[in-house]
């Protein structure tokens, strides 16, 4: 996303806006707000998750060509590097916080989860089953579920926006069971699950509920097939005034409002915004599942993974640099002569000879690479914080430093692993939730499209997640026979293998 205006002049058409019921002070008040305080929040936020390499074509302050994100944190004296005539200082940056997201989301999303129906009607299930799962496979299966998390993970919250390409007529007739697989098939492709990234997301909150939208906009900067300037005046502007006067890929900002009633689409500049689409919003409601990664109370937006993670991974990024200073500096000997002639013109090395009748002549050595344990504990110790902030712990990403007992066993692995499986259950809550609501609005947009009509007894699902660990399959049918043979009802066992109804006998 690029920069926008923050000015305070009007950017929408009062008139326009007032059509569909928001107001255009309001509108314009928070797209400022949100450039100008959130989006750069949320972009730190995923500076240091991906720690990009930006590269220049000059010779920055730390003697070289391309900077990390993560060096944003580091102090002015390791920035700046050393006094005039010395050498630059080293800079050292370890991404602690990229690999402990992705082992959160190959925890949470590693495996296929299922979506099964709860209506009643088997036949009718079976349908709906199909249905949601060409949905989600057409818009990326099990990546659109990593996505999500990875999105999720990094700026707190993630939001999935229903778009429904239908007919002119808006139906396509009532389906048959006899060809129900090709229908679906060619039905589910016009559902489209849109991720939305929070720097595009500006929700219009409800002032009496904060869980609820009066309005939610999109607004971001989106970059066209075509240039500002081409042609021979934009050769010769860039001769003539130099690389500021290179033509320039042209960029225009979009803004979307939706509402119960209407989606209202504006283009423009960052000044001036207009009206280009207006249509019906045909659900009734807002389309959007709104996911928090974990749940923050009285807040729309979630808990990020990547936020407390911050402050340690500028520390220790710091004392990396520190380190690496200090062992440059003392990994090699140096010599000091006194009273020796052309001392400088021969070389320190072996078999070599000084001669001198100064008898106060003398050759002091120092530096060589000396332990330091402080420095190596604390680096440790900063590990180890993280550790506890993420709740990911090096054996999660296949690291063993060590004895960690018998790990074939699941009762070892759930002990060595039990924060890492505490924080994944916690977001299987959030992410499930937010799976279920998504299914449910699916259903509801196929009713309202003529697609796939069904009921709102219908339309409930449960979600079937795998197991976190590796599991002896021939150890948990054994383990189904005993609790068959004690009287465990047959539904409930099938349901624990996932092979059961969404309602459990009791």
């Amino acid at each position: 996303m690029g920069s926008r205006d923050t000015g305070n002049s009007m950017k929408f058409d009062p008139t326009e806006l007032s059509t569909i019921g928001v107001d255009a002070d309001l509108i314009d008040f928070l797209i400022d707000e949100h450039v100008s305080q959130t989006v750069p929040r949320l972009d730190r936020l995923w500076d240091y998750y991906r720690n990009d390499m930006t590269y220049d074509n000059t010779v920055d302050a730390v003697g070289q060509g391309a900077r990390m994100a993560q060096a944003q944190g580091l102090p002015d004296r390791l920035i700046h590097g050393g006094a005039l005539g010395q050498p630059q200082r080293e800079i050292v940056i370890e991404n602690d916080i990229a690999w402990r997201i992705h082992t959160l989301v190959d925890f949470l999303f590693g495996k296929p989860l299922v979506v099964k129906s709860c209506a009643a009607d088997k036949q009718r299930a079976g349908l709906i089953e199909k249905f949601i799962g060409q949905v989600f496979e057409l818009n990326g299966g099990l990546g659109f579920f990593q996505d999500l998390a990875l999105l999720g993970s990094i700026y707190g919250h993630v939001d999935i926006l229903l778009r429904v390409d239908a007919p002119a007529n808006g139906s396509l007739g009532v389906q048959t069971a006899g060809d129900a697989e090709a229908w679906i098939l060619k039905t589910a492709e016009r559902f489209v699950l849109e991720i939305i990234e929070a720097p595009r997301a500006i929700p219009v909150l409800n002032p009496d509920d904060y869980r609820g939208l009066d309005a939610y906009v999109l607004h971001y900067r989106q970059v066209l097939n075509q240039v500002e300037e081409s042609g021979l005046l934009s050769r010769v502007r860039h001769r003539v005034l130099g690389g500021s006067a290179a033509p320039r890929r042209a960029v225009m900002d979009r803004t979307q409002v939706w509402t119960d009633e209407f989606v209202t689409t504006f283009h423009g500049t960052s000044s001036k915004q207009v009206l280009v689409d207006q249509s019906a919003n045909r659900l009734g409601l807002i389309p959007l599942v709104h996911i928090q990664n974990m749940s923050q109370p009285f807040s729309f937006s979630g808990l990020s993974e990547v936020e407390p993670l911050i402050s340690l991974q500028n520390e220790l990024n710091t004392r990396l640099s520190d380190r690496a200073n200090r062992i440059t500096f003392q990994s090699f000997k140096m010599y000091l002569g006194k009273g020796i002639e052309q001392f400088t013109d021969r070389p320190v090395g072996p078999g070599q000879m000084w001669a001198t009748d100064n008898p106060d002549a003398s050759i002091l050595e120092f530096g060589g690479d000396s332990q330091n344990p402080s420095e190596d504990s604390h680096i440790n110790e900063i590990r180890e914080a993280m550790d506890k902030t993420s709740a990911v712990t090096p054996v999660a990403a296949g690291l063993l430093r060590g004895r960690v007992g018998n790990l074939t066993s699941g009762n070892a692995l759930r002990i060595t692993l039990m924060g890492l499986l505490a924080r994944t259950e916690k977001k299987r809550a959030t992410y499930g939730a937010g799976i279920q609501r998504l299914s449910e609005l699916i259903l509801h947009a196929a009713d309202v499209h003529g697609i796939l009509p069904n009921g709102p007894d219908e339309r409930g699902v449960r979600l079937d997640w795998p197991s976190m660990l590796p599991e002896n399959e021939e150890q948990r049918l054994n383990e189904a026979k005993l609790k068959l043979d004690i009287g465990v009802p047959k539904d409930r066992v099938l349901t624990e293998l996932g092979y059961g109804d969404c309602v459990d006998s009791v």
